[in-house]
C-alpha cells in the first residue's frame, strides 16, 4: 500500500503540460503543424513594403510586386478571405491611374523640356496661385508621377499579400493581451458589412422566389427593414456571447505598473513614428533605424506589461517555429539590403527624371529582392480545395 501511495504521489508530482498543448501521446493534427504563424506573414509583407518605399526604380518595384504575387499564388489558402488579394491589386491599379490623371490635368512640380501634348488651360483666380488646370504635359512630369504611383501601388500589393496569406481569426488569437479587445472590435466591425450584404442577397432571393418585387424603392424598404432587424438581433446575440465569455474583465494592477505601461507605450509609439519618418526621408537615414528599433522595443515592453490587465487564455496557440523565423527574416533581409543599397548607390534606386534617363536594373539589389521568394519554398503548400462536384459520403 505504501508503494502504491508513493507511486500515486509521484504521478501527481509530474509537471502539467502547458495550456494549449495536447497531452503526451496525443499526436498534433497535421493541419495545425502545417500552418504558419500569421505574424510571420505580416512581418514578411511589411518588410517588402518597407523595401518598396526605399526605391522609385520601376524595375525593382516590378520585381517586388512579382515576388509577392508569386508567393501569394503558390501559398494562398483556399478560403474566402484569401480572395482579397485581387481587390488590393485593383486598388493599386486605380491609384496608379489616378496619380497619372492628376499629373495630366493638374500639372507636375517637375520641370520638363519634352512636351508630349498641351491641354487647354483654365484660368484661375489670384488666390489659387501654384495650381493649374490643363496646360503643358511633359514626359518628365509623367515619368515622375509614374515612379511615385508605382511605389505606392507596390506597398498596397504587399499589404494585400499579407491579408491573403494570414488568417484574420488566427491573427486575432495571436495578438497581445493589451490589444485583444481592440482587435475584437476591429474584427467585428470588418465582418459587419459582409454579413449585411449576405442578408440582403438572401432576402432578395427569397422575395424573388415568392414572386415579390426586390428592386426599386418599395423593394428596398421591404428588404431593408428585415436586414436592420437581423443586424440588431445579431448585435444583441454577439453582446450576450461576449458577456458570457467574460469579455472586458480586467485584473487589478498596481498604479506604478499602469503608469509605466502608459509611458512605455506612448514613448514607443512616438519613437516608431519618428523612426519611420526618418527612414522615409533622405535626411533622416542616419537616425531613423535606431529610433525605430528603440521605439519598437519600448512599445513591445508596454504591451507586455499592459497584457497583465487582461484575463485571457489561448487554446492551442500558434507556435513560432523555425519556418516563421525564416519567413520573417527573408523579408527583413530584403528591407535591410535595399536600405543599404540606397545609402551606397542612391542613383541606382532612384533614377533621375531631369534629365530624363532610362532606368537600369542594379544587380545586387535585384538579387536581394529575390530573397523574398524564400517563403514559397520553406512553407507548406495549402490544402487542396474541395471538389464541389464530389458528393459527400455518409
Amino acid at each position: 500500500m505504501r508503494e502504491a501511495r508513493g507511486s500515486g504521489r509521484a504521478g501527481l508530482a509530474r509537471p502539467r503540460p502547458e495550456r494549449g498543448t495536447p497531452p503526451a501521446g496525443v499526436p498534433v493534427p497535421r493541419a495545425r503543424r502545417a500552418q504558419l504563424h500569421p505574424g510571420a506573414w505580416w512581418l514578411w509583407a511589411l518588410a517588402l513594403g518597407t523595401a518598396a518605399t526605399r526605391t522609385t526604380n520601376p524595375l525593382l518595384l516590378a520585381l517586388l510586386i512579382t515576388v509577392s504575387g508569386y508567393v501569394v499564388a503558390v501559398r494562398r489558402p483556399h478560403t474566402p478571405w484569401a480572395r482579397s488579394y485581387g481587390a488590393f491589386v485593383k486598388l493599386a491599379a486605380a491609384v496608379l491611374l489616378l496619380r497619372l490623371a492628376f499629373a495630366v490635368f493638374l500639372g507636375s512640380p517637375i520641370p520638363g523640356t519634352h512636351t508630349l501634348f498641351t491641354l487647354p488651360e483654365v484660368p484661375l483666380p489670384d488666390w489659387a496661385q501654384g495650381i493649374r488646370l490643363g496646360g503643358r504635359v511633359t514626359a518628365e512630369g509623367l515619368t515622375f508621377a509614374l515612379y511615385d504611383a508605382l511605389r505606392l501601388a507596390a506597398l498596397l500589393i504587399c499589404v494585400g499579400a499579407a491579408n491573403a496569406l494570414a488568417s484574420p481569426s488566427r491573427l486575432l488569437k495571436s495578438l497581445p493581451g493589451a490589444l485583444y479587445e481592440l482587435g475584437v472590435a476591429v474584427v467585428v466591425a470588418l465582418t459587419f458589412a459582409p454579413n449585411l450584404i449576405a442578408d440582403v442577397r438572401r432576402l432578395r432571393a427569397a422575395r424573388r422566389l415568392r414572386g415579390r418585387p426586390d428592386k426599386g424603392v418599395r423593394g428596398l424598404v421591404q428588404v431593408g427593414l428585415p436586414v436592420l432587424e437581423g443586424a440588431l438581433e445579431r448585435s444583441v446575440s454577439l453582446a450576450a456571447a461576449m458577456d458570457a465569455r467574460g469579455y472586458g474583465r480586467t485584473a487589478e494592477v498596481p498604479p506604478a505598473v499602469r503608469h509605466t505601461t502608459a509611458a512605455l507605450t506612448l514613448g514607443g509609439l512616438l519613437g516608431v513614428c519618428a523612426g519611420t519618418y526618418g527612414l522615409l526621408t533622405a535626411e533622416g537615414g542616419s537616425y531613423g533605424l535606431p529610433v525605430l528599433l528603440v521605439g519598437l522595443a519600448s512599445a513591445l515592453a508596454g504591451l507586455r506589461l499592459g497584457g497583465r490587465r487582461t484575463l485571457r487564455t489561448r487554446y492551442r496557440p500558434d507556435p513560432w517555429d523555425a519556418r516563421a523565423w525564416l519567413v520573417s527574416a527573408s523579408g527583413a533581409a530584403v528591407a535591410a539590403l535595399l536600405i543599404l543599397a540606397g545609402s551606397l548607390d542612391p542613383g541606382a534606386l532612384r533614377p533621375g527624371v531631369v534629365p530624363l534617363e532610362p532606368p537600369t536594373l542594379p544587380l545586387w539589389p535585384a538579387a536581394a529582392v529575390l530573397i523574398g521568394l524564400l517563403p514559397a519554398f520553406v512553407t507548406p503548400a495549402p490544402e487542396a480545395a474541395p471538389d464541389p462536384r464530389k458528393e459527400p459520403t455518409t
